[in-house]
């Protein structure tokens, strides 16, 4: 029987996770015996070093017909639970390809890309933002399937949560701000839009692949309106965003050449993207934060213009 060595850091994650729906430590407990489940069942073996997100294994490995793939374990979650619907639909375009999946448990197989080649190698951020862009343009192109969770009921929920989350925050500021993002929200929710969107394509979910120079990965789908998909990209490497000395201007850079690249109208999108501001914010105060996140408030002040 092969023997699995779960890394260190992904067992301190789960133990700062604590036992829940995104894990803990008694699902770390069962991983090793989870992954010798599933390399006997379908006929894998290990070939290299694990890798992993910050609840997932991934296993590089090779089937039978001595084809590279990686075998993916996860806690199943409200998030994941519709990774391989999304997968299924996109069947390799701008994603990375489904070859299996256990549902009961949330494992996937999937195609093996270069796990330690992600788009944040590439330093031109321009350049990589442009490659992101056109990739997730061929991904929110797909309508979404019946039965995936929709942006209509997340930004409603988000509405309604907002009058107790306001009162947590300890500077008005702050409670005048979660309150101009929910009423920007309110104005959009009626249109909440159908296309499958990925939720968290940044440059880390971008890997160097064989078939096309870049594939996405680690999508958690669901049917809404492309502005939504905005944030991570905004977000991501921020670093570089305040090396330019302008954040304001580095962000509408950003925004401005994924609104072109999807071909979006601009205010929606900044509507939307407020709309990820505010549901970043919830998931803080429910975390116990009494306070915005400084970042998020300089991408959302840099895009009031484009309101």
């Amino acid at each position: 029987m092969t023997k699995i060595e779960v890394p260190a850091k992904l067992i301190s994650n789960h133990d700062e996770i604590g036992e829940g729906e995104e894990g803990g430590p008694t699902w770390i407990a069962g991983l090793p015996a989870l992954a010798e489940r599933y390399l006997d069942e379908w006929g894998l073996r290990l070939d290299g070093e694990p890798m992993h997100g910050f609840v997932s294994l991934v296993l590089p490995v090779t089937g039978a017909d001595g084809v590279p793939a990686a075998l993916k374990l996860q806690p199943v979650n409200e998030e994941n639970a519709s990774e391989a619907m999304g997968l299924k639909v996109w069947n390799g375009d701008a994603m990375v390809r489904l070859l299996d999946e256990d549902p009961s448990t949330g494992t996937l197989l999937l195609e093996r890309l270069e796990g330690h080649r992600t788009l944040a190698t590439v330093a031109d951020d321009t350049k990589a933002l442009t490659i992101l862009a056109d990739l997730l343009a061929r991904l929110v192109a797909y309508p979404a399937p019946e039965g995936m969770r929709t942006l209509a009921d997340i930004a409603q929920d988000m509405i309604d949560e907002t009058p107790e989350a306001v009162a947590a925050l300890a500077e008005e500021s702050d409670r005048e701000w979660l309150k101009t993002c929910a009423s920007v929200v309110a104005e959009l929710v009626t249109e909440p839009g159908d296309r499958l969107l990925h939720w968290d394509m940044h440059y880390e979910n971008v890997l160097a692949a064989g078939r096309e120079p870049w594939l996405a990965i680690d999508p958690k789908p669901l049917a809404g309106d492309p502005g939504f998909d905005l944030w991570p990209a905004l977000d991501n490497r921020w670093d570089d965003v305040v090396a330019t000395g302008d954040v304001h201007r580095a962000v509408r850079r950003r925004f401005d050449l994924l609104v072109d690249r999807l071909a979006l109208d601009p205010r929606r999108a900044a509507g939307w993207t407020y709309g990820r501001l505010l549901q970043n914010a919830l998931w803080d105060i429910q975390d116990g934060g009494t306070s915005l996140d400084e970042d998020q408030l300089a991408i959302a002040e840099a895009l009031r213009p484009r309101l």
